[in-house]
């Protein structure tokens, strides 16, 4: 009876020990990975056994009955989540059952910035690691996904919304623009279209006014101002004379080297608006909310000018006397005073 005792007693001390070691091995953190990082990618649908398996064989977990448990004391077992996963250092398999529980996914951010042109986003996509250029470009092209606010578009140009967006590594670049396009619709509020439809302005002509006065200034007191100079030029039908819209033109017919000259103003092209009146076909950049909610209400002045004062604002004039009064203070008077204080140094 005594040795029948001993051995059960034997038998229930071996057991905890067994149970110990193995929760210990569920808190224990281990790396089994040769490199700085490991990625494991869970399929959609995948049950715990398949994931803990792929765990173990890449090495983030010491083996499948170690991430089970883990499962089991977590209770997070039926809250794992499909997606890539990213391990840099070593974890505990509760630790790495718990990520997996809260989606933590691996996600690389890319951030673009109000008044790019889809080239210069594609460049910008190609830069950090997200795929060719061209694919980018090729997948802006479809202007069928702003159809129902703008039926006229032949391509997303100032339908892409400028802000940052985290995407999985294998992230297709049709899959960003749909977000970007849908950034841009949810700006384009019920109430900011009918705001400037009750101006007379469509969709695509409130985008593209828009962009002109991303393009002209990063100056947030200064939109509804910019705003203001080129729907009080719109209505009288004067000519818009956009800078911006030049260079725009230049870089589509690839002949703009980052100077503009004043032979480059009679560059015939349709975005041209020293050459054609009113505002050009289409975008000429992704506008922001702030420049889209400017050209749906511009300032109530009447400035027909506006010249930079070289320190990021402008000045406004509604005559153009007071307007040259201007440019010769800001401009001429600017450059030669800087010109002369290059020369005494």
């Amino acid at each position: 009876m005594k040795r029948a005792v001993l051995v059960v007693l034997v038998l229930l001390i071996a057991a905890g020990g067994a149970c110990w070691w193995l929760y210990r091995g569920v808190a224990r953190p281990y790396k089994g990975y040769a490199a700085d990082e490991q990625f494991v990618e869970i399929p959609q649908g995948s049950g715990s056994v398949a994931i803990a398996k792929r765990l173990a064989d890449a090495g983030v977990v010491q083996d499948v009955n170690s991430f089970r448990l883990a499962l089991w004391i977590s209770g997070a077992g039926r809250r794992l989540q499909a997606g890539e996963y990213r391990f840099d250092r070593p974890m505990s398999a509760r630790q790495v059952a718990e990520k997996i529980a809260r989606g933590d996914v691996y996600v690389q951010p890319i951030t673009f910035p109000e008044g790019l042109t889809v080239r210069q986003m594609a460049s910008l996509y190609e830069s950090k690691g997200y795929g060719d250029a061209r694919t980018f470009i090729a997948a802006a092209s479809k202007g069928e996904l702003v159809q129902d606010v703008d039926p006229a578009a032949k391509d997303l140009e100032g339908y892409l919304f400028p802000d940052t967006y985290a995407f999985p590594r294998r992230a297709t670049a049709d899959q960003l623009i749909a977000r970007m396009v849908a950034g841009t619709l949810k700006a384009l509020t019920p109430e900011l279209l009918a705001t400037a439809r009750a101006r007379g302005l469509s969709t695509r002509q409130l985008v593209t006014l828009a962009s002109i006065v991303e393009k002209e200034t990063g100056n947030t007191a200064e939109r509804q101002l910019v705003a203001a100079v080129y729907s009080n030029r719109l209505t009288i039908g004067m000519g818009l004379q956009c800078d911006p819209t030049v260079i725009y033109a230049l870089e589509r017919a690839g002949r703009y080297d980052g100077n503009l000259r004043r032979d480059d103003l009679q560059f015939d092209s349709p975005y041209n608006t020293y050459r054609y009146a009113g505002l050009p076909p289409g975008p000429i950049a992704s506008p922001g909310r702030a420049s889209l909610e400017a050209a749906a209400s511009p300032a109530g002045v009447s400035y027909l000018y506006f010249v930079s004062k070289n320190d990021g604002s402008h000045a406004f004039a509604t005559t153009l006397d007071e307007h040259n009064r201007n440019v010769q203070q800001y401009q001429v008077q600017y450059f030669r005073d800087q010109r002369r204080a290059r020369g005494s140094r």
